[in-house]
């Protein structure tokens, strides 16, 4: 099932997703948002596990990657202008789309990576629409080095324009990560230590591709824009929140940038935060050695989180 290409028509985008249905008692609705540079049906068998635990499953295609389409979104690019409003929108048409097929049922925002970063912006937007939040390996605390790299970024834009592969962004992100890792055997060991999982990511013909300047420049702006106080206000303090980070992700500075997102949250007065920080893990923990357990735990916290919402 989950291999079925739907589609949902948005904001001048037609896009592509998969479907796993709950086996047994339904239990509520997971909705994915998948990380740069890789696509849905990476998740099916994520997927296949929280259907077998009662959740209907929901993950889309983000503009500019794998099968979703839209004119002005090509591989590596959300769009010609607003593409944050855009894929935010996106998710929340998704959620729409699953509300009307299972009503009543409630609804899970789950993202990796800048699939983290999409899903807190949606849920600071539309706050009403989610009852529960799972933000996996995303970092939303750069500090300077992320401030830096939005100054290259204009730079790179007012040379070239933004619609072209950033040449330096990749350097300063996935090549150092890769670097990072200690005997590594190829440049994606940062993403698992399985070496089959990271064979496949790198033979994935929708996997990999470079990013735009102005999706570069967009998934900073995600970044930096939910923490603010101003947007957080707008969600209920009561919401569920699943934060897991890796020890070994250099992505997420070890995971430090996901235990920072969890004490900016309690700050601001959040009092339902789940953080699991796995001390082996790289930066997939849905492809890593241990992903099956860790699912099981996202689980528990899933049926725990919305017995009480």
């Amino acid at each position: 099932m989950f291999a079925e290409t739907q589609r949902v028509a948005t904001t001048g985008a037609s896009l592509a997703f998969h479907y796993e249905p709950a086996a047994g008692h339904e239990r509520g609705v997971i909705l994915i948002c998948h990380g740069l540079a890789e696509h849905s049906r990476r998740y099916a068998g994520f997927a296949q596990t929280m259907a077998a635990r009662g959740y209907h499953v929901y993950a889309h295609d983000h503009r500019g990657h794998g099968e979703t389409t839209a004119p002005d979104a090509p591989i590596g690019r959300f769009a010609r202008r607003d593409g944050v409003r855009q894929v935010i929108d996106d998710v929340a048409a998704m959620r729409d789309h699953a509300a009307r097929l299972h009503p009543g049922l409630p609804i899970v925002l789950f993202g990796h990576s800048m699939g983290g970063l999409i899903a807190l912006n949606a849920a600071v937007t539309y706050p009403g629409k989610f009852d529960a939040l799972a933000i996996w390996n995303s970092n939303f605390n750069p500090g300077l080095a992320g401030r830096a790299a939005q100054a290259i970024l204009l730079t790179e834009r007012a040379l070239k324009g933004s619609d072209v592969p950033s040449t330096l962004l990749p350097k300063l992100t996935f090549t150092t990560w890769g670097k990072s890792i200690a005997d590594h055997r190829t440049d994606f060991d940062w993403l698992s230590r399985d070496p089959a999982q990271v064979d496949k990511y790198i033979a994935d013909p929708l996997c990999g591709f470079d990013a735009s300047v102005s999706l570069w420049l967009d998934i900073f702006e995600l970044t930096f824009r939910a923490p603010q106080a101003s947007h957080l206000a707008n969600v209920p303090k009561q919401l569920p929140i699943h934060l897991v980070g890796g020890g070994r992700d250099p992505a997420t500075d070890n995971g430090k940038a996901v235990t920072w997102l969890s004490n900016h949250l309690k700050a601001a007065g959040f009092s339902r935060i789940t953080t699991q920080i796995y001390q082996d893990m790289r930066h997939e923990t849905l492809n890593e050695i241990g992903a099956d357990a860790a699912m099981a735990a996202f689980a528990d916290w899933c049926d725990g989180a919305l017995a009480k919402a």
